[in-house]
């Protein structure tokens, strides 16, 4: 019996990562406090990936989910984070964003905002769709943003088989030297982030 529960343990967060891509952003079912980081991959500045696990390296992060350079309350969220960068290393954790935009977007981002703090591209949705936090945009949404920002990133097929354009809910995890959530915000309203005071206190009480 003792050896089934142990299996159970070790197999239940494999099953819980298996995420689907919600379909709308009400709907998605993120990432909770106590669970391990997934095993995923991640794409760097320069196109290389490696896995999460190792990118992170032991060190504790603050990662934040944004939905591209694109978007203005993102570019405003990214520039708080900028001013309490220094408070948080000083804690000891890492800062890293992670967003739909290929690298080469990113790289505008970090020389426009002059950020001192990684980015990470998730072009693919694939980070987001793991973390639990991927949802598809709905029809007019999905025109919009592809015409008017000329996007490019892939169109995913919904549940009713259209395709869609897929983004993800803004979110933040406080993650500790072991991969585990100690912390996370998530808000489905794209325009609410979380205050970067309330981030900094609780980055203080889980140092």
């Amino acid at each position: 019996m003792r050896n089934f529960l142990i299996f159970l343990f070790v197999l239940i967060p494999n099953l819980v990562f298996a995420k689907s891509i919600a379909e709308s952003s009400d709907t998605v079912s993120p990432l909770l406090n106590g669970q391990l980081i997934p095993k995923v991959n991640v794409t760097r500045l320069d196109g290389s990936s490696q896995t999460l696990s190792a990118y992170l390296d032991n060190q504790k992060t603050i990662l934040f989910f944004y939905r591209g350079g694109w978007c203005p309350f993102c570019n405003t969220q990214m520039g708080q984070l900028k001013k309490i960068e220094p408070k948080l290393k000083a804690m000891g954790y890492k800062l890293v964003g992670v967003s739909t935009d290929a690298p080469q977007d990113l790289q505008k981002s970090i020389s426009k905002m002059a950020l001192q703090y990684d980015l990470l591209s998730d072009f693919n949705s694939e980070l987001s769709q793991a973390f639990g936090l991927a949802f598809f945009t709905d029809e007019a949404t999905t025109k919009r943003y592809v015409k008017r920002l000329d996007l490019t990133n892939p169109l995913k097929k919904n549940g009713s088989g259209d395709a869609r354009l897929v983004l993800p809910v803004p979110a933040i995890y406080l993650i500790d030297e072991n991969g585990l959530v100690q912390f996370n915000y998530v808000n489905p309203n794209f325009k609410v982030r979380l205050h970067e005071q309330v981030l900094l206190k609780a980055a203080e009480i889980y140092q």
